[in-house]
């Protein structure tokens, strides 16, 4: 098989690159260039998170009424935020100490950090997106402290929840049989479970996006918000998810609908206790990641596969992580222990 041919995208990215160098200085152009390059990368690695099980198992449907289903979602959600919190779209998860002031000014490498982003897409790495954008607009240490534990704690609750759950899950399965798991009541089913993670996941990392962007949006600024997503988001469905969705792809029965919908359940569960627990946002993919992992291995706890996923996943999520610390700092410099 024929590799594709990179080298357009790698042209891209140069062309981002040095538009991003050229515009730092210039507040408004800086502003908006780095919304629209982070509201696209953002979505698109961490729909593997939110919607590749749903692209997964719907593939063979019609992508627009996927696309208007969560666009509608997306809309009902970011109203909602402006209307209930000032004018803020990101459900107050940007009014958390160390992130709740508007950046004044924008440096090379903030605008750079959705770029790198896009790259990492491309190649089908999981990072974090909370930690690669957030981060470089952090103003204390503390700020990303606390942004790492809950983090952390994200993971290694959805880990041992996830295992538990499957262990159990199986000896369930194996008695419902598979006529009663493609009985198609599980398809609408699945819609309303993923409409609701995908709701959870916009309280969480709407703030991913809304970092470039003054804390209070004015109905111009709004409307432009809603329109780039709305669009972007049809795009994402076109292409039935960006090259990343192969990490949904390649684990145990995420094509089925019956095992996508549990998965978007328990997932939406623990991302809606974390955003009651507190307004400091969090890693979603850390919390994702655990929960694949803690799934494939009650799933194949004999097999090398599963640990050799889990393994390559986690390497993933540190190496984002120490892009984003890194990051942080050389954005940042005057930001000290």
């Amino acid at each position: 098989m024929r590799k594709p041919n990179l080298s357009p995208f790698f042209l891209t990215l140069a062309f981002l690159l040095g538009v991003a160098f050229l515009i730092r200085d210039n507040y408004l152009l800086a502003m908006w260039f780095g919304f629209a390059i982070a509201g696209y990368s953002a979505i698109a690695n961490d729909s593997i998170q939110t919607l590749g099980a749903f692209l997964s198992s719907n593939s063979k449907k019609t992508w627009i009424w996927q696309w208007l289903f969560m666009g509608g979602i997306f809309l009902i959600s970011t109203i909602w935020s402006w209307e209930n919190y000032n004018g803020d779209v990101s459900h107050q998860r940007l009014l958390a100490k160390g992130f709740d002031r508007a950046p004044q000014s924008f440096t090379f490498l903030q605008l750079a950090a959705p770029i790198l982003l896009l790259a990492l897409t491309r190649f089908r790495i999981p990072v974090s997106t909370t930690f690669l954008l957030l981060s470089c607009f952090a103003t204390t240490p503390a700020a990303i402290g606390s942004m790492t534990t809950k983090s952390v704690m994200g993971y290694v609750i959805a880990f041992g929840l996830s295992f538990l759950i499957w262990n159990v899950a199986q000896r369930i399965a194996q008695r419902i049989g598979e006529a009663n798991a493609q009985n198609p009541i599980w398809v609408p089913i699945q819609w309303c479970a993923t409409g609701l993670l995908w709701s959870v996941w916009l309280m969480q990392d709407m703030a991913n996006v809304a970092v470039f962007l003054p804390r209070s949006l004015s109905s111009d600024e709004l409307i432009f918000f809603i329109v780039f997503i709305f669009s972007g988001l049809g795009v994402l469905f076109y292409k039935r998810g960006e090259a990343i969705q192969k990490v949904v792809e390649e684990k145990s029965n995420l094509d089925r609908v019956t095992s996508a919908t549990f998965l978007v359940i328990v997932y939406a569960i623990i991302l809606w206790v974390f955003k009651i627990h507190s307004k400091i946002p969090m890693s979603t993919t850390w919390v994702f990641i655990g929960l694949l992992a803690g799934r494939e291995l009650a799933l194949h706890s004999k097999e090398k596969k599963a640990k050799k996923m889990i393994r390559r996943d986690l390497a993933a999520v540190f190496i984002g992580f120490a892009f984003s610390i890194f990051l942080a700092f050389m954005s940042n410099p005057s930001m000290t222990f």
